[in-house]
């Protein structure tokens, strides 16, 4: 009966009639954004209007809620595909096709991908890419970081260039930072956004942001991910086809520059054996896996962050997050088939015996020349406040390549390990990041521990990065015990899909896993050795 319906809408102030007879309607359909002239953005209950407007126009396009933010407003999700039944992830996986999540708004002051993700939506529903409905499904949730999006103010995000009436805060409203809670899961948010993925296990995962930081030349940025245990064919196909595909085609039919996500800083020495470096480095951010890009690739799935140049104009930011998406889905769209047959071959393969890191820095490349620009002063017509404007001037400049990561502290990955029933909280951790453990019947014998030689806490003062944890890091080393595993305890073995992802956080030196986020703080206290036991 809701595919009969015609039902009246009104959007930021235009009446749209949605007739599941007439698509073409949709083309009346407008984000907030588009009827504002960009100077204004979206608001939770603006996204959730077009959504069902959508919804209610198209037999493809399922509307429904995948959790609660933390102050309790629905989170949004539009699942999109033909052939489907409903919006369940049984019915999305009985497709067969490649499975694609957009996600948008994780920081509620970078509000263009938040747009795109509507407008992408709308051109979906529209038929404008039936050629990718052909080959993928897709689960678009266009406003992550409500709570904080309903904080809209003229000074949350500095200079960057509007939208002039205000954004959204980068925190949510527990005043964490959910693209670093991804591992720890303090937020409803970031627990809701884990239980989808279990659920729908998409193969490609996209996360749309705004830059900060350098002036540079670049309409956009963006990342793969950067956690050297990251599967190395996911990262290879980024590397050499998929992102040179986006930047080549952006190029050649806009003529926009786009690059890895990067900050201009003062270059490391120069090698003894090599000529003078240049003066300054082309600096990526972070590899831990609380940061989205990151943790998607523990998954084994491919994970594209992208970075629309914050002081371009906010139409030019929208228009720059839909051209990386018009290409990188042509792509997808492409190549889904294989994209697929990795994603699934990386989850047949067994890590154990593996050398994977579980700290690490950034490696110092060769030379890259990197497109730096200008801005210039542009007072907000609002308050006055001080923006900068992107100005149309490129200059090439030759840096030190610091795009990637090397391990740091390596580790061997042994067969299994085992927790004590005890451990409830990391128990229920590993349970929420969709990790497969058994309890055990019988103990088991020979079995190795891990001889703390250092355990040390810092604790900082409370940030939305870190929230209220004196973050731990232990030192020592595996060695052979007499310690057995009683029956009761908890086995998680490496040879399953998430292995890697289990890998992180349960070796004890990890920097972003269990002893790292305080869940093991109880079983810690006073301890010589690591309460984690394994079988190499």
């Amino acid at each position: 009966m809701r595919r009969a319906a015609v039902v009246a809408f009104v959007l930021a102030g235009v009446t749209v009639i949605a007739d599941s007879t007439q698509p073409s309607r949709l083309a009346t359909l407008l984000t907030r954004a588009e009827t504002s002239g960009f100077t204004s953005t979206s608001s939770y209950d603006d996204v959730v209007r077009f959504m069902k407007a959508v919804d209610e126009a198209s037999p493809n396009v399922f509307y429904t809620t995948y959790g609660e933010t933390f102050e309790g407003r629905d989170m949004p999700l539009a699942v999109v595909g033909t052939g489907l039944k409903d919006a369940s992830a049984a019915s999305v996986k009985a497709t067969g096709k490649l499975r694609v999540h957009i996600q948008a708004n994780i920081h509620a002051g970078e509000v263009e991908g938040k747009e795109s993700a509507q407008i992408l939506l709308r051109d979906l529903a529209t038929g404008r890419h039936d050629d990718w409905l052909r080959t993928m499904v897709f689960l678009v949730t266009p406003i992550f970081n409500a709570d904080g999006n309903e904080r809209i103010a003229l000074d949350n995000r500095g200079r960057q260039n509007g939208p002039r009436n205000g954004q959204g805060t980068r925190a949510n409203a527990q005043n964490l930072n959910l693209n670093r809670d991804f591992m720890k899961l303090d937020t409803p948010e970031d627990r809701a956004f884990v239980k989808l993925w279990n659920d729908y296990d998409p193969q490609v995962g996209f996360d749309l942001h705004t830059s900060d930081g350098s002036n540079h030349g670049y309409y956009l940025t963006y990342s793969p991910p950067l956690n050297p245990d990251a599967t190395a064919a996911v990262t290879t196909v980024l590397k050499d086809d998929w992102f040179p595909f986006v930047t080549s085609n952006i190029r050649a039919k806009h003529g926009w520059e786009t690059f890895y996500y990067g900050n201009a800083g003062p270059a490391p020495g120069s090698r003894a054996d090599g000529p003078p470096a240049p003066a300054r480095a082309w600096m990526t951010f972070d590899h831990t896996p609380r940061y989205h890009n990151n943790y998607v690739g523990l998954r084994n799935r491919f994970a594209l962050l992208s970075e629309a140049y914050s002081y371009a104009t906010f139409e030019d930011r929208i228009k720059a997050t839909n051209y990386f998406l018009e290409e990188a889905l042509t792509f997808a769209s492409r190549n889904a088939a294989r994209l697929a047959s990795i994603c699934a071959a990386a989850d047949k393969a067994s890590i154990i015996g593996q050398s994977l890191a579980t700290r690490a820095r950034i490696a110092r490349g060769g030379t890259v020349t990197i497109l730096m620009g200008e801005v210039e002063d542009e007072r907000n017509p609002v308050d006055g406040h001080i923006m900068s404007r992107r100005k149309d001037v490129i200059h090439p400049e030759p840096m030190v390549d610091m795009m990637w990561f090397e391990p740091s502290l390596t580790e061997a990955v042994a067969a299994e390990y085992y927790l004590p029933e005890s451990a409830g909280k990391a128990l229920a951790l590993l349970r929420a990041h969709g990790i497969q453990m058994r309890q055990l019947s019988r103990p088991v014998r020979n079995l190795e521990h891990f001889a703390i030689t250092g355990n040390t806490t810092q604790r900082a003062a409370s940030s939305m990065d870190f929230g209220q944890h004196a973050v731990r890091s232990l030192e020592g080393a595996w060695e052979s015990s007499q310690e057995i595993a009683p029956a009761g305890w908890w086995a998680v073995t490496m040879n399953q899909p998430l292995a890697r992802l289990a890998f992180y956080l349960v070796a004890p030196t990890s920097d972003d896993g269990l002893v790292f986020w305080n869940v093991l703080d109880d079983e810690l206290t006073n301890s010589r050795t690591y309460p984690i036991l394994r079988r190499r």
